[in-house]
């Protein structure tokens, strides 16, 4: 429950802060014949939030002893979203930079540095990730994140995974030995949503968003899946 409750409080402040205006295209809904149209330009989640009504949930997979810990609360909200990324060849990013249409002075730029797959068995997919992002770290370091007494937080400044349960946070950033102050900085999909087909674009725009707000050079995104796998991508600012 606190790992939820931190991810909420997260994705407020950082809703405060305006950090996600450069994410969010702003959408007119309309009210009826007459009426403005409301203009929505924030995610809606955060401001649900309830800390006390969200540690008074009762457990949603309770074992035989009753025992367990995930809740609707700390589990990823319901919800709908869309992301969209444009990805283009080195060849492509010069022809736009020569033509004025991105400049490096005023446009962060980011390239896709290596990628990364695991599996494990299906009922311990929630801990796919993170060997994900250490098989994407090491084709991105040429092997060094491998050697004896390396660490992933030697090689990455922040990362971004997909908080299907809060537990997936948790075991993660304990498997990849990776501080908790610098794992999905402005909140999760736990306070933010996990829109099924939308959340492993929607954490590489996170990523992206924060390796420039904090001049950061390089970070690891990972999403697990349903059937006991996950995937990984190494993002690096240039």
């Amino acid at each position: 429950d606190e790992f939820a409750i931190a991810s909420y409080q997260k994705a407020i402040d950082a809703t405060s802060a305006g950090k996600f205006a450069n994410e969010i295209v702003p959408v007119e809904v309309s009210q009826g014949r007459g009426k403005p149209a409301l203009v929505i330009n924030s995610d809606e989640e955060p401001a649900k939030f309830n800390a006390e009504k969200l540690r008074k949930l009762r457990l949603a997979f309770p074992a035989a002893d009753n025992s367990g810990t995930v809740t609707a609360g700390n589990a990823s909200a319901l919800s709908d979203g869309g992301a969209a990324l444009v990805l283009v060849s080195g060849a492509r990013l010069q022809q736009l930079i020569v033509a004025g249409t991105i400049d490096p002075s005023v446009h962060s730029i980011f390239r896709v540095a290596a990628s990364g797959e695991a599996e494990q068995s299906p009922e311990r997919f929630t801990t796919s990730p993170a060997p994900a992002v250490r098989k994407a770290l090491s084709r991105a370091t040429s092997g060094e994140s491998d050697k004896e007494g390396a660490a992933v937080r030697d090689f990455v400044d922040y990362v971004e995974l997909n908080e299907a349960f809060s537990v997936v946070g948790i075991a993660n950033a304990k498997l990849l030995d990776f501080p908790m102050d610098r794992i999905n900085v402005n909140g999760g999909a736990v306070g933010i949503g996990h829109p099924l087909g939308c959340s492993g674009a929607r954490i590489i725009v996170a990523l992206c968003t924060v390796l420039a707000q904090n001049d950061a050079r390089r970070g690891a995104a990972g999403v697990c899946n349903g059937g006991g796998g996950a995937s990984a991508v190494i993002i690096e600012r240039i």
